[in-house]
Protein backbone atom coordinates (compact mmCIF):
# COMPACT_ATOMS: atom_id res chain seq x y z
CA UNK A 1 0.00 0.00 0.00
CA UNK A 2 1.03 3.55 -0.90
CA UNK A 3 1.39 5.66 1.86
CA UNK A 4 -1.54 8.41 1.81
CA UNK A 5 -0.63 11.81 1.13
CA UNK A 6 -2.74 13.96 4.25
CA UNK A 7 -3.81 17.02 4.26
CA UNK A 8 -6.81 19.17 5.67
CA UNK A 9 -9.40 17.85 2.88
CA UNK A 10 -8.85 14.37 3.77
CA UNK A 11 -7.91 14.20 7.24
CA UNK A 12 -11.37 13.50 8.64
CA UNK A 13 -11.93 10.52 6.13
CA UNK A 14 -8.16 9.26 6.46
CA UNK A 15 -7.36 9.55 9.93
CA UNK A 16 -10.65 10.43 11.75
CA UNK A 17 -12.85 7.83 10.19
CA UNK A 18 -10.21 4.94 9.33
CA UNK A 19 -10.86 1.67 10.35
CA UNK A 20 -7.91 0.74 10.74
CA UNK A 21 -5.06 2.28 13.23
CA UNK A 22 -3.54 5.00 11.10
CA UNK A 23 0.28 6.16 11.45
CA UNK A 24 0.53 9.66 10.84
CA UNK A 25 4.16 11.13 10.04
CA UNK A 26 4.65 14.43 10.41
CA UNK A 27 7.15 16.26 8.60
CA UNK A 28 8.92 18.70 6.52
CA UNK A 29 11.09 18.53 3.54
CA UNK A 30 13.76 20.87 4.78
CA UNK A 31 13.85 17.98 7.96
CA UNK A 32 17.15 15.99 7.64
CA UNK A 33 15.94 13.43 10.00
CA UNK A 34 12.35 13.53 8.11
CA UNK A 35 14.62 12.60 5.15
CA UNK A 36 15.95 9.69 6.81
CA UNK A 37 12.76 8.13 8.29
CA UNK A 38 10.95 8.81 5.02
CA UNK A 39 11.94 5.20 3.40
CA UNK A 40 11.51 3.44 6.28
CA UNK A 41 8.42 4.72 7.10
CA UNK A 42 7.48 3.60 3.41
CA UNK A 43 9.40 -0.09 4.01
CA UNK A 44 6.72 -0.22 7.18
CA UNK A 45 3.64 0.97 5.37
CA UNK A 46 4.38 -1.96 3.07
CA UNK A 47 4.65 -4.71 5.16
CA UNK A 48 1.74 -3.96 7.58
CA UNK A 49 -0.28 -2.99 4.72
CA UNK A 50 -3.95 -4.02 5.57
CA UNK A 51 -3.31 -3.95 9.22
CA UNK A 52 -2.13 -0.29 9.26
CA UNK A 53 -2.91 3.07 7.40
CA UNK A 54 0.13 5.14 6.64
CA UNK A 55 0.22 8.67 5.82
CA UNK A 56 2.41 12.01 5.74
CA UNK A 57 1.14 15.33 6.61
CA UNK A 58 3.50 17.82 5.77
CA UNK A 59 3.78 20.48 8.29
CA UNK A 60 4.53 23.08 5.63
CA UNK A 61 1.71 22.76 4.18
CA UNK A 62 -0.41 22.24 6.81
CA UNK A 63 -0.29 24.09 9.78
CA UNK A 64 -3.11 24.24 11.09
CA UNK A 65 -3.04 20.01 11.72
CA UNK A 66 0.17 20.18 13.00
CA UNK A 67 -0.61 23.16 16.06
CA UNK A 68 -3.96 20.91 16.21
CA UNK A 69 -2.40 18.04 17.84
CA UNK A 70 0.47 19.85 19.28
CA UNK A 71 3.56 19.07 17.18
CA UNK A 72 6.19 20.82 18.04
CA UNK A 73 9.29 18.94 16.25
CA UNK A 74 9.77 16.47 13.56
CA UNK A 75 9.52 13.99 12.33
CA UNK A 76 6.79 13.17 14.90
CA UNK A 77 4.82 10.36 14.03
CA UNK A 78 1.41 9.62 15.82
CA UNK A 79 -0.30 6.55 16.10
CA UNK A 80 -4.73 6.89 15.88
CA UNK A 81 -7.31 4.46 16.54
CA UNK A 82 -10.87 5.50 16.43
CA UNK A 83 -9.92 8.93 16.03
CA UNK A 84 -7.77 10.09 19.32
CA UNK A 85 -4.37 10.10 19.27
CA UNK A 86 -3.09 6.91 21.04
CA UNK A 87 0.80 6.82 20.80
CA UNK A 88 3.87 9.10 19.90
CA UNK A 89 7.43 9.36 18.98
CA UNK A 90 9.10 12.06 18.00
CA UNK A 91 12.74 12.20 16.54
CA UNK A 92 13.74 9.17 14.00
CA UNK A 93 14.08 5.82 15.08
CA UNK A 94 15.16 2.70 13.22
CA UNK A 95 12.92 0.37 11.69
CA UNK A 96 13.19 -2.55 14.27
CA UNK A 97 12.13 -0.23 17.07
CA UNK A 98 9.17 1.87 14.98
CA UNK A 99 8.23 -2.44 14.35
CA UNK A 100 8.00 -3.08 17.65
CA UNK A 101 5.59 0.23 18.22
CA UNK A 102 3.72 -0.95 15.35
CA UNK A 103 3.07 -4.00 17.24
CA UNK A 104 2.44 -2.95 20.51
CA UNK A 105 -0.34 -0.41 18.52
CA UNK A 106 -1.95 -3.38 16.76
CA UNK A 107 -1.86 -5.49 20.20
CA UNK A 108 -3.77 -3.48 22.11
Amino acid sequence: MALTELNADNWEQEVMQSELPVLVDFWAPWCGPCKMVGPVIEVLAAENAGKLNVGKLNVDENKSIAIQYGVRGIPTLAFFRGGQEIKRIVGAQGKEQLQKVIDSVLGE
